[in-house]
């Protein structure tokens, strides 16, 4: 008896330090840089994920519901972010540590987890300043407070594979609100912000990873670009930061990013946020096939500029923005229910729906799975596009596998069918349809 009780509490310990091992680190070697977890070379294949119901906005939290509200949600989009490949997702802060374990233990999907780092503004002293002045030393208290309890309460947590501070602040250094806007082109302005407001942040950045690795060594702290902008700044400031995370918008391909992140910084870089939206202003619809051309074309430069391949070696994956349509993205706190097709910034990169002078970006449309609506206990459901069904295909190909080549990775890519995908989510957009009219018919 006293063996099987010796045996079982030996169990126990096992099963308990073997819950708590996960350990990431950075390799940088003469092929390049690459993520390592657990001893395995890792391709992040990343999505932005969130949960917000028709009629929310970011005002409503899912972790604030029940827990059996919040595992019913879990296990219905975590099955399909499973499905499509998906291992690892970004989740701003305010998730609970037994849901990251949960998402992992049960899924195999790593949380990357986000905190905003003054993007929204920051809370001093009981008050909320909507515009964080990272040179003034009552905001730089409150953040490096924020970020120390962070990495305390998630220290060890299962499934935990990055921090990442911020959402491209060095745009929000031009503008208040949390809605995109187009950029300012004088770069005597974009300098002097730089400079002047951008530098203070950057030099927190780094602060605050010195710190959360004090106390975390096992887990990177990236921090989160608006392209690579104040790149040079960054150089100077953030030495101590691991991964140059970056939001990028470029359509069909990324350009010189790769080389320049190499030349500037000698760091892994991570696509904290790209691709597409599913709405053609022109043709004022849906076009679900450009959407899937643009996640491909990223995901492709992505994978060949891994480590090993021959090219800059130093991509380590990304989050493809973003899992589903975001109905409160436009205006934010007005026509929660209706899903505008208003496109609120410009971007050439992406042809399809450019016209010079005019906006084509539709913020409300980049979910790689459209929303059905709320149900009576608060749930919807998301229903695949084609650039969900066109990633599940591309998120098999592993760049670190023994034998890939840039040309195979090539090859695998162009014969991902991007007519068949749209022809599967054209099925889903059927349903979708038929449940909309069901709800608009009893007055919901």
């Amino acid at each position: 008896m006293k063996n099987i009780c010796v045996r079982f509490v030996l169990f126990l310990f096992t099963s308990v330090a073997l819950a708590q091992s996960t350990h990431v680190s950075i390799l940088n070697n003469d092929k390049g840089i690459k993520l390592v977890v657990n001893g395995k070379d890792f391709m992040i294949n990343g999505m932005n994920w969130d949960y917000f119901p028709i009629g929310t906005n970011y005002s409503y939290s899912l972790w604030q519901q029940s827990d059996a509200f919040i595992k019913e949600a879990l296990d219905a989009e975590m099955s399909l972010l499973k499905n499509m490949g998906v291992n690892a997702i970004r989740v701003y802060s305010g998730i609970q540590p037994k849901w990251v374990q949960y998402i992992y233990e049960n899924y195999g999907i790593y949380t990357m987890l986000n905190h905003s780092f003054g993007r929204y503004g920051v809370g001093i002293n009981g008050d909320w300043v909507p515009v964080t002045d990272y040179s003034d030393t009552a905001a730089q208290d409150q953040l490096l407070s924020e970020v120390t309890l962070m990495a305390e309460d998630y220290k060890n947590t299962p499934g935990l594979l990055l921090y990442l501070l911020g959402n491209e602040n060095n745009y929000g250094l031009f503008w208040a609100g949390a809605e995109t806007e187009d950029f300012p082109d004088n770069e005597h302005e974009k300098q002097f912000v730089g400079e002047n407001r951008g530098r203070p942040m950057y030099k927190l950045m780094n602060t605050a990873a010195v710190k959360m690795k004090s106390i975390n060594s096992s887990v990177p702290v990236a921090i989160c670009n608006g392209d690579v902008l104040f790149i040079d700044i960054i150089a100077d400031e953030c030495k101590d930061v691991d991964i140059f995370g970056v939001n990028m918008y470029r359509g069909i391909s990324f350009g010189d990013a790769f080389q320049v992140v190499k030349d500037k910084l000698n760091k892994p870089i991570l696509f904290t946020e790209f691709g597409a939206d599913a709405f053609n202003t022109i043709q004022n619809k849906e076009d679900q096939q450009s959407q899937a051309y643009y996640n491909l074309g990223n995901w492709k430069e992505i994978y060949q500029n891994a480590s090993g391949l021959g090219k800059t070696g130093n991509a380590i994956g990304g989050f493809t923005f973003q899992f589903s349509d975001g109905w409160w993205k436009f205006g934010q706190t007005k026509n929660l229910d209706i899903h505008d097709n208003h496109a609120s910034w410009s971007n050439g990169a992406y042809q399809f729906d450019y016209k010079e002078g005019e906006n084509n970006m539709n913020e409300e449309w980049f979910g790689i799975c459209a929303k059905g609506p709320t149900n009576d206990k608060g749930f919807y459901e998301s229903y695949p596009r084609a650039a969900y069904y066109a990633l599940k295909e591309a998120h098999k190909i592993n760049p670190f596998s023994e034998g890939i080549t840039l040309e195979y990775i090539d090859k695998a890519f162009k014969n991902i069918n991007i007519n068949k995908a749209v022809s599967k989510a054209l099925k889903n957009k059927k349903t979708l349809q038929t449940k909309q009219s069901d709800c608009v018919k009893k007055g919901k």
